[in-house]
């Protein structure tokens, strides 16, 4: 069973379309504008996104944009816009599919099947426990860190972002994307705020804080997790629930286009 994002303002649209997914046996979830859109994919992973184009409060290629900045989730384009230019420019974003409107379900579906034959799915990862070196415990099930075996006081933003980048040790990660994984796409405070908390962290868990061992600055970009390769199989926890909101069954068809 796939779990898909139908994101589209026109909720009879929406219904129909999260209708027929889940008679294929998907689980399907709507957001009827791009605000929205942005919060499901933060709380949850998805198989497969399908995505209006002209939305409220965010538009759609903005969705897009900022979906690629750290997700390779498939994304089925489903627009009234049918220029050249818009398909190019959501092809362009990473867009795997663009359908036009009025459209056919079964020419839908099918699109949706193709993409899941391509497509082989990142799991997401458990709930886990990640080492630093032995002596810096992150344990994502209690919400606790731990050095030397003493309990480290953390401010919840503190630990989430901590767990943020613990999920990709030695992986470079820039202050927007740790911005909005922790504080949230609406967010409209500067990325400042990251390096703030990482000052903060640094304080918490390094030895010498003018200069960290573990919460490395790359100049120009963000920072990045410094993990022993010993230290990189994470223990894991009991899996993660996805998502589970699914639309009612509509009992009406589709009536053309916006």
């Amino acid at each position: 069973m796939s779990t898909m994002l139908v994101v589209e303002d026109d909720r009879t649209i929406a219904e129909v379309v999260a209708y027929q997914l889940q008679r294929e046996g998907h689980q399907a979830t709507i957001a009827t504008d791009g605000i929205e859109a942005l919060e499901r994919l933060r709380e949850a992973a998805y198989d497969l996104v399908i995505l209006d184009l002209m939305l409220p409060r965010l538009s759609g290629l903005d969705v897009l944009r900022m979906l690629r900045r750290d997700s390779a989730t498939p994304v089925i384009i489903l627009s009234a816009r049918d220029g050249d230019a818009d398909q190019v420019s959501a092809l362009d974003l990473g867009a795997d599919d663009y359908i036009t409107k009025p459209f056919s379900i079964r020419q839908l579906l099918a699109r949706v099947a193709a993409i899941l034959r391509r497509h082989v799915p990142t799991p997401l990862a458990p709930p886990a426990l990640h080492q630093l070196d032995g002596e810096i415990v992150i344990d994502e099930d209690s919400h606790e860190v731990r050095k030397r075996g003493q309990i480290v006081p953390l401010a919840p933003k503190e630990f989430e972002l901590l767990a943020f980048l613990a999920r990709r040790p030695n992986q470079v990660c820039s202050r927007d994307a740790a911005l909005n994984a922790v504080w949230g796409y609406g967010y409209e405070g500067e990325t400042r705020t990251v390096d703030v908390h990482v000052h903060w962290l640094r304080r918490k868990l390094e030895d010498d804080p003018a200069n960290p061992r573990y919460l490395i600055t790359v100049r120009q970009y963000g920072y990045k997790l410094v993990m022993p390769p010993s230290s990189q199989e994470s223990i894991p926890g009991p899996p993660r629930v996805r998502g589970k909101d699914r639309a009612d069954a509509p009992r009406k068809g589709l009536r053309g286009s916006r």
